[in-house]
Parts: C-alpha cells; sequence; structure tokens
C-alpha cells in the first residue's frame, strides 16, 4: 500500500489545528492513520511544530508521499536535508561524523533566524501596544479638556458680562446730571436786566421832582 505523510484537522471552526501522520492514501483525510508524528498548530505566530523527528526521518527514508503542506513542515524542521544528508552516506560521497557537522551547523543558523524572527515579533507587539495606549491617553486628555471648556468657561462668564453692562447703567445718571444743572446756571444771569431797570424807574422820579418845585417857586416870585 502507498503511505503518506498528511495532516489530519481538528480543533474548532476559526481555529484549526492538525495532526501530523503517517496514513493510508486511500483513507479519508480525518480517518484512521498508521502513526501519527506531531502536531501543527497555525493559529500562533510563529506557527507552533512539534514533530518527532527520528521517526519522521524514517517514514521519509522509506518513500512516504507527503502532501504540499506536511511537505513544507518537514523541510523547515530539516528533516528532508537530513534525508538528503543520510543519502550521500549511502552512496559513499560523506561521512556521518561530515553529515551530523553539517546538519548540526544548519540546525543552528535555522534556530537564529527562528528566533530573530520572533525577536521581532515581540518588539513589534510591544511597539503596537505603547503607540495604542499612547494614541488613547490622548484622546481621553483631548476629551477631558473639551468637556472642561464646555462646563466651567460658559458658566464663569456669564457673570462678568453682566457687571460692564450694570456699571454703563449707573454711569448715565452721572453724566445727565451736569446737563441738568447747567440751564439753571445760565438762567440765572437772565434776572440781571430786572436789576438794571429799577434804576431807570427811579431816575424819571428824581428829575420830575425839580420840575414841579419850579413852579412853586414862580408863585412865590408873583405873590411877591
Amino acid at each position: 500500500m502507498a503511505t503518506r505523510i498528511r495532516l489530519q484537522r481538528h480543533g474548532k471552526k476559526g481555529k484549526p489545528f492538525f495532526h501530523i501522520v503517517t496514513a493510508d492514501s486511500r483513507s479519508k483525510r480525518d480517518g484512521r492513520f498508521i502513526e501519527k508524528l506531531g502536531t501543527y498548530n497555525p493559529n500562533t505566530n510563529p506557527a507552533t511544530i512539534e514533530l518527532d523527528f527520528e521517526r519522521a526521518l524514517h517514514w521519509v527514508g522509506t518513500g512516504a508521499e507527503m502532501s504540499d503542506t506536511a511537505r513544507a513542515i518537514l523541510s523547515y524542521k530539516g528533516v528532508l536535508y537530513k534525508n538528503h544528508l543520510v543519502k550521500g552516506v549511502a552512496k559513499g560521497a560523506l561521512t556521518d561524523e561530515q553529515v551530523e557537522e553539517r546538519f548540526t551547523k544548519w540546525l543552528s543558523e535555522k534556530e537564529s533566524k527562528v528566533s530573530a524572527k520572533s525577536d521581532k515579533l515581540t518588539k513589534d507587539a510591544d511597539k503596537a501596544k505603547a503607540d495604542r495606549l499612547k494614541a488613547e491617553a490622548e484622546v481621553s486628555a483631548a476629551r477631558a479638556k473639551e468637556i472642561e471648556a464646555k462646563n466651567t468657561p460658559e458658566v464663569e462668564e456669564a457673570p462678568a458680562e453682566e457687571a460692564p453692562a450694570e456699571a454703563a447703567t449707573e454711569e448715565a445718571p452721572a453724566e445727565e446730571a451736569p446737563a441738568a444743572e447747567e440751564p439753571k446756571a445760565e438762567e440765572a444771569p437772565a434776572e440781571e436786566p430786572k436789576a438794571e431797570e429799577a434804576p431807570a424807574a427811579e431816575e424819571p422820579k428824581a428829575e420830575e421832582a425839580p420840575a414841579e418845585e419850579a413852579p412853586a417857586e414862580e408863585e412865590k416870585k408873583e405873590a411877591e
């Protein structure tokens, strides 16, 4: 029978979780399997892969077929590269020591790349969180200022605006008072002509008195 390494779907809707298995190629995707080799969780970043390396290498060495996703996973974990080196030993091109040395070097480089990617993702996540919190703080501060501007200034400025209006009403009568007093000061000289007319009326009397005395003197002379 043809053996195939493939994934069996588990988990819930929207969050799949896969088992890596070897099964008969004629079986259903989620049907019976021969051996479970590991798990694959694509919900994390980077994806979490747990694999029995030696058993996976065994099945690949015996000629098991692989689905596209299973092939990518085995290549990522170095199973295909190790199988390539083992074939080199079978051909006499490499020794076991050289195989282990090359594979160890490749594995260390792979782990450093994975760790660098994980660190970058962590830093990006922390930076995004910090930016989000900063933006939220700025929005909260802006809203607090708006609320304070709506509540505080309007209530305090209303009485301040009425005070100048009252002061203006108080100054208006003060300005009218001198205007009412000025006509009296101007009318006072109007009474002076009466004082000037009084001597004019008396003077004719003084002049008339001698006129009456003159006939009296003439009568006395005639009597003599």
